[in-house]
């Protein structure tokens, strides 16, 4: 077998390979041979047609899977004698038999790029750190509270915190327009769900009135009809509610699952569940920061057949994301949306991955298991939960993975140039919920 490669542009190569015709001639005597054992012909018993008649019926089936098993058999030997490693599977570009049955073929494929990392201690990452203090409880209890809210009758004039329920109808250019139409909608005033002017205009209304306000949809809003036009409202207020917040006591407390209804046992429950969540908050942000300077620091090729992988798992998530009610097929779902995304992933992966074997990372056991106790906290048996991923090896190895990135992120995070930032801990899960 005779092979040559060939450096295309960027990252693609072409292999050629050519099988020489006594390869090619025994294995079509071997497929004919195996036809001969099952081929069905009028006039012949099975297992005895001659071989002359199997050879002329089914030529070229025959040399069509010859073709095909050869350029299996040999494009791993090939690629294996010209010491290249192919990011994804090679496509065969032209396969031909000449006259004397030698094949020739040639695969077309990217190989992955050569990795020089850029020095680490050149990077600049911000590293964010917070704290959970009383005030933040009180906040927590707070939504807490706002969430088990009853809203009772009253017969005043209507002010902000309050919940009216409203009938209305909208205009613009004095024509009703799609979605300006409701009844019996219940609105917070002051909760910013309507457009600026709006919640503030049906201020000081009471149940029975009627109003027409003024109002202007903004520049960028989700309806490019309505975008920037004046509108009129015309509103009829049904009633207004106010607002009674429940007791921080032994009943709101067990109505959070604390079973002898202790308030103090409340407030540790959620100071652990806030510190779950900050710990991870911040774990993501220093890690972000880690990648967006690793991708800075490191230019890098991407091979187009790992992208469009990735960009094909993006899809995938997106349409599971919507429940079966996606608009379109998934075949359907347009590349372009994903293609910055996945060409980031492709990229930190490969980086990451030339850091953990430069560094020869392995995941530590310890490390593990900190991770699966984190992982199985939130549960009712965390035991349960850590002794189902130690007896499950793929299950553990997803968590392997992570723990190996975890520790390459730490290894740059130890050569890099940081700076520590605190902010408040409202102020970090804010920044969590913008970024997700």
């Amino acid at each position: 077998m005779q092979v040559s490669l060939e450096t295309s542009e960027g990252l693609e190569r072409k292999l050629t390979v050519e099988v020489p015709a006594e390869t090619v001639a025994q294995a079509l005597e071997n497929q004919y041979q195996q036809i001969a054992r099952s081929a069905k012909i009028p006039g012949f018993r099975p297992g005895k047609v001659p071989m002359s008649v199997v050879k002329k019926r089914y030529a070229g089936e025959a040399r069509q899977d010859v073709v095909s098993n050869l350029i299996q058999s040999t494009l791993s030997e090939a690629l294996t004698k010209e010491e290249v490693n192919p990011a994804g599977y090679p496509a065969i570009e032209k396969a031909d038999l000449d006259d004397d049955d030698k094949l020739t073929y040639v695969a077309v494929f990217e190989v992955y790029p050569e990795i020089q990392l850029a020095d680490p201690s050149k990077m600049k990452v911000e590293k964010l750190n917070s704290e959970i203090g009383e005030s933040d409880i009180d906040e927590m209890v707070e939504t807490l509270r706002q969430q088990r809210a009853e809203w009772n009758d009253v017969e005043r004039a209507s002010k902000e915190g309050d919940q009216v329920t409203i009938d209305f109808v909208g205009r613009v250019d004095g024509e009703e327009f799609e979605g300006g139409k409701g009844n019996d909608m219940p609105l917070v005033l002051g909760s910013g769900s309507m457009i600026d002017g709006f919640e503030s205009q049906i201020e000081g209304m009471k149940g029975g009135d009627e109003k027409t306000i003024k109002v202007t949809f903004p520049e960028d809003y989700n309806k490019e009809d309505l975008q920037g036009k004046d509108a009129e409202f015309d509103i009829t207020v049904q009633k207004v509610a106010e607002q009674a917040l429940p007791e921080v006591d032994e009943e709101f407390a067990k109505a959070f699952g604390v079973e002898d209804g202790s308030t103090e046992k409340l407030r540790e429950n959620l100071q652990n569940h806030m510190q779950r969540e900050l710990t991870q908050t911040l774990k993501t942000q220093t890690k972000k920061q880690v990648m967006d300077a690793l991708l800075e620091q490191n230019e890098l090729q991407c091979p187009s057949a790992l992208v469009d992988q990735e960009i094909q798992r993006l899809k995938e998530q997106a349409f599971q994301q919507f429940g079966g009610q996606a608009p379109i097929k998934l075949e359907e779902f347009p590349n372009e949306p994903f293609q910055e995304e996945a060409e980031r992933r492709v990229k930190l992966g490969l980086l990451v991955g030339e850091v953990v074997k430069q560094q020869e990372i392995k995941a530590s056991p310890d490390k593990v298991k900190e991770t699966l106790e984190q992982l199985a906290a939130s549960y009712e048996d965390p035991q349960q939960v850590v002794d189902y991923y130690y007896e499950n090896p793929q299950m553990l190895a997803s968590v392997e993975a992570v723990v190996v990135e975890d520790q390459a992120v730490d290894w740059l995070m130890s050569q890099a140039k940081v700076k520590e930032e605190t902010k408040p801990f409202s102020e970090v899960m804010k920044i969590n919920q913008q970024q997700t």
